[in-house]
């Protein structure tokens, strides 16, 4: 791991500049436009990773990890197509925007709609952040 926020030291990054490399995202996981992805790998706590997440342009569908972020820059509209113990929760819709904070349950499916970007910092258990 080559992170931004190595174990043991006091550094700081800026977040909403940190060059994040994108991809185009898998065809299996996309539903709308040419999606573009990245993540910049800033570090671990424990047994947590730590990273920047950058989505820009279309509609993608993913299966979440136990994870908690802050966005950065951008939005998004976030469906819960399925909330694992929690049938009453698919369906929903969330909006997210700059400054928001929100936690996604692992195995969640999610489909995000993103216009133009969003751009987060998470905290996310495991290793498929």
């Amino acid at each position: 791991m080559n992170a931004l926020l190595p174990d043991g030291r006091n550094v700081s990054v800026q977040g909403a500049r940190v060059d994040v490399a994108l991809d185009p995202v898998d065809a299996e996981d996309t539903v709308a436009g040419s999606p573009k992805q990245g993540i910049a790998e800033l570090g671990l706590i424990g047994d947590a990773e730590l990273g920047i997440w950058e989505l820009r342009g279309g509609t993608v569908t993913d299966t979440e990890v136990d994870e908690i972020f802050v966005v950065l820059s951008g939005g998004a509209s976030i469906e819960l197509l399925e909330v694992p113990g929690s049938p009453e929760e698919s369906g929903r819709v969330v909006e997210v925007a700059a400054g928001d904070v929100m936690r996604l349950v692992a195995g969640t499916r999610t489909r995000w709609t993103v216009a133009d970007h969003i751009r987060k910092v998470y905290v996310a258990a495991g290793s498929d952040a």
